[in-house]
């Protein structure tokens, strides 16, 4: 855990109770403050209890007696309206803040020499894979180094700080949102897409919310591949753009395209990463590259470390091979902007598709359709998916097995080595408690037919 100090002996509102909210009250305790505690939850408030937690209706609670509110990212800041807990706090005329920038105060109130540092990525995709990779590739450079924030463990749980330490947290734009000094060595944007926008009250909040994370940064690396990103860019001094065009930026970037990175007339050679397909893991091995060298990690060993990476659960990922069909598993994919990335690692592919559709559904991917083999859809998706698909091969399958089972004799059929990607463009929650669950029904169903799991082939 990371003591917060700063609130010794002052009254600080947590509302929320989930993972960040209970890791934020336990460092706050930690550092002396006096944190009281709400959920909308019955079983939250009974978990925090039963901690020895001050629980207490923050809706009859005299907020003047609070110095600040501590906002669980799952509650609104702004939009569709502000949070009642938002409100209370302005009107006390008190900060709002989270879990990032308490974590970013506690590492500002060490002496300077005695801070460690810190990568910190966001984007719409790609984020945790970068997160993953870039701890990955640290790790085998031999320095230490503690992963969390919106991937794994909250930040506030992590080790207490040292010098020599190095924190790569994932950061969403709701956390973004309720930070105002947070100060990362290398900050990382991978890229921007719709998503959350009811969140931010349209496209503007959400990329202003994505920005930022460079409004303290020393290093900035930003994903140019699209208008919003590129803009950020052109905002910033000295920022790095990673991008997959071609030619590379003639700024001075990295050039990110399947199979290789190409550094200051350098070439990093990736076509020996099984677990980085694709022009999207290009990039985001470039950024773990640019950031190993921004941290002084030489050029051989922070490539070394991209090639031995062992890639992410759900993320691209190989989970078995029957014959000459390769099954490769996506169900992190859960809007079209993150299915395109798939789709566009493999020349062709028997496609497992559906769910619960986000909005557009998969109109924008029409360009690739004549990768598509064939398409089996799944969930409420499948007839929206169908008529996108309109003449493109597909099936509707309903429910995973039966998706597999048909994409797997189809593929086998052509006699050709083949790929069935679970890549769904689509929620999971009509089916699946969350896209985990999804993937994990995709592994079952592949093993069910007498695949050889990945890590025994």
């Amino acid at each position: 855990m990371i003591p917060v100090p700063g609130f010794e002996g002052r009254r600080i509102a947590v509302f929320g109770l989930g993972r960040s909210g209970l890791t934020a009250a336990r460092a706050l305790k930690a550092g002396g403050a006096l944190p009281v505690l709400w959920d909308d939850s019955v079983s939250s408030r009974m978990q925090a209890e039963a901690e020895g937690f001050a629980v207490e209706d923050l809706t009859v609670a005299d907020w003047s007696g609070f110095a600040a509110l501590i906002l669980s990212p799952g509650a609104p800041l702004t939009h569709p309206k502000p949070h009642w807990t938002v409100e209370k706090a302005k009107a006390a005329g008190i900060e709002v803040i989270g879990d990032i920038e308490l974590f970013a105060r506690a590492l500002e109130a060490l002496p300077a020499d005695q801070r460690p540092r810190v990568v910190a990525i966001t984007g719409t995709n790609g984020k945790s894979t970068t997160t993953a990779l870039i701890g990955w590739v640290l790790k085998q450079a031999g320095l230490t180094v503690h992963v969390g924030g919106n991937i794994g463990i909250g930040v506030l749980a992590l080790p207490e700080p040292t010098p020599e330490a190095v924190y790569v947290i994932e950061v969403s734009s709701y956390q973004l949102d309720l930070t105002t000094r947070f100060a990362p060595d290398v900050a990382i944007l991978t890229n921007i897409s719709p998503d959350h926008l009811d969140r931010h009250g349209g496209m503007e909040g959400y990329v202003a919310a994505k920005a930022r994370i460079f409004a303290h940064a020393d290093v900035a690396l930003v994903g140019t591949d699209e208008s919003w990103g590129r803009g950020i860019f052109e905002s910033l001094d000295n920022a790095t753009p990673i991008s997959t065009a071609e030619p590379a930026s003639p700024t001075g970037g990295v050039s990110a395209r399947a199979g290789r990175l190409e550094v200051n007339g350098e070439t990093v050679d990736l076509t020996a990463a099984r677990s980085l397909p694709g022009r999207h893991n290009a990039q985001n091995a470039a950024f773990a590259w640019a950031t190993a060298r921004a941290l002084g990690i030489p050029h051989e060993t922070a490539a070394q470390g991209l090639l031995s990476f062992p890639g992410l659960a759900h993320r691209m990922e190989t989970v078995g091979q029957l014959g000459r069909v390769r099954f490769v598993n996506d169900s992190k994919a859960t809007n079209a902007d993150a299915a395109r990335q798939a789709l566009l690692s493999y020349e062709r592919s028997f496609w497992i598709a559906g769910g619960r559709a986000k909005a557009g559904g998969i109109d924008d991917l029409h360009d690739l359709y004549p990768r598509v083999v064939e398409a089996f859809l799944i969930g409420e998706a499948s007839g929206p998916f169908a008529a996108a698909l309109g003449e493109t091969p597909h099936r509707l399958c309903g429910d995973m097995q039966t998706a597999v089972k048909a994409a797997y004799e189809a593929a086998a059929a052509t006699g050709r080595d083949e790929v069935v990607l679970l890549s769904p463009a689509a929620a999971s929650f009509d089916q699946y408690p969350d896209f985990e669950a999804r993937g994990e029904a995709f592994r079952a169903a592949v093993l069910a037919l007498g695949a050889t799991p990945a890590s025994a082939s």
